[in-house]
């Protein structure tokens, strides 16, 4: 799966899940999610089980040190790294 595929499958999920409006303005794939208040740490633990879940990775506490995971584009590139392994 590419990037950008990955990219547009959390991009709706996130914005389902989350309740974004699709008119929302500010909710672009570069947007920090939890600076800009669309996920807060419990939402954030949902969506590491969803990741897990849908793509069959494991998500651990070393690769949240390594890898940015603040916005859409990040978490669908980390996604992308972590299945071509």
């Amino acid at each position: 799966m590419q990037v950008q595929e990955l990219l547009e499958e959390l991009e709706a999920h996130i914005k389902t899940r989350y309740e974004i409006e699709e008119d929302d303005d500010e909710f672009t794939p570069d947007v920090h999610l939890f600076d800009y208040g669309y996920i807060d740490s419990i939402g954030a633990t949902a969506l590491i089980a969803h990741i897990e879940k849908t793509y069959g990775i494991q998500v651990t506490n070393q690769d949240l040190m390594l890898y940015p995971l603040n916005t859409v584009r990040e978490i669908a590139q980390f996604i992308h790294t972590k299945k071509a392994r």
